[in-house]
């Protein structure tokens, strides 16, 4: 029987054992959908700066839109400022999530392993959770000696929520039978730590860190307009005082995308230590 034209096309999209249709739809996938969403951000954008900058009332805001922003996002970033901006930030983020980690991690062991412990933190673990990150400002001004000091805590009351709670709900679900097994071979408290516990919630681990640096980057700008004179969040309210609009836009621009990398690399570590990857 001879062969259809449907199955030339296959035998020839196969050719040398490589899947060329397979490949094509995969470089869609992870090329032509994120282009189309940005396309629609950035059109978006576009139709309200035009929005803006056709209203008398408005149009002294025009310098929002996306033409002026990324030209002087390129004078800013080739002038070095975009780069004395972000590395104040980074640190405090860095040093805030830090704090999170390692206050957060043993509670979270402590809670997901203990019932008794559960059940008395409960209420006030809740009750300081839904507590508004910047309502401490007034006491982190008065409880730390320096502006940089107040804005790490702010970070750090911020991130250590979903790194806690993420952590008690990883510890709960290992299966009780590990802890049997590691007690039947002699494995002591920490050795249970190490090899048992700490490798099964390094997923939530770091699932909870992922969640934190959104909350901790969302953080971040409000808490710099305290009296620190750098930062990502100092030169936002810089530009708003000068009305440097454009300038206002571009460090938007900066802080979307150092967010969006930092999320990407907290998913690598989330793919990394998941029970499910097959590399």
């Amino acid at each position: 029987m001879s062969a259809t034209p449907a199955s030339l096309n296959m035998n020839t999209a196969r050719e040398g054992g490589f899947d060329w249709k397979a490949f094509g739809m995969s470089a869609w996938r992870g090329i032509g959908y994120p282009v189309i969403g940005i396309g629609v951000m950035l059109a978006l954008w576009w139709l309200g700066g035009w929005a803006i900058a056709s209203n008398p009332d408005t149009e002294s805001f025009a310098d929002f839109a996306p033409a002026p922003a990324f030209s002087r996002l390129l004078e800013l970033t080739a002038n070095g400022y975009v780069w004395e901006a972000s590395a104040p930030s980074l640190a405090r983020i860095g040093l805030g999530l830090l704090w999170a980690v390692v206050i957060g991690v043993p509670v979270g062991v402590a809670v997901g392993l203990y019932a008794s412990v559960r059940e008395i933190s409960h209420v006030p673990f809740q009750f300081l959770r839904m507590i508004s990150p910047l309502a401490w400002m007034p006491i982190a001004v008065l409880a730390f000696a320096t502006w940089d000091g107040a804005i790490v805590f702010l970070i750090a009351v911020a991130a250590i929520w979903p790194v806690l709670f993420s952590t008690a709900q990883g510890v709960r679900r290992i299966d009780p039978l590990w802890f049997k097994v590691a007690k039947n071979l002699g494995a002591d408290g920490l050795q249970m730590l190490r090899r048992i516990i700490l490798p099964a919630i390094g997923q939530d681990i770091f699932a909870g860190i992922r969640l934190a640096v959104g909350v901790a980057w969302i953080v971040l700008v409000p808490a710099e307009y305290l009296g620190v004179t750098s930062g990502l969040g100092y030169a936002i309210n810089d530009a708003r005082d000068t009305l440097e609009y454009d300038t206002l836009a571009a460090m938007v621009v900066v802080i979307g995308v150092i967010g969006f990398f930092l999320d990407g690399i907290c998913v690598k570590l989330i793919k990394k230590f998941s029970w499910h990857n097959q590399d």
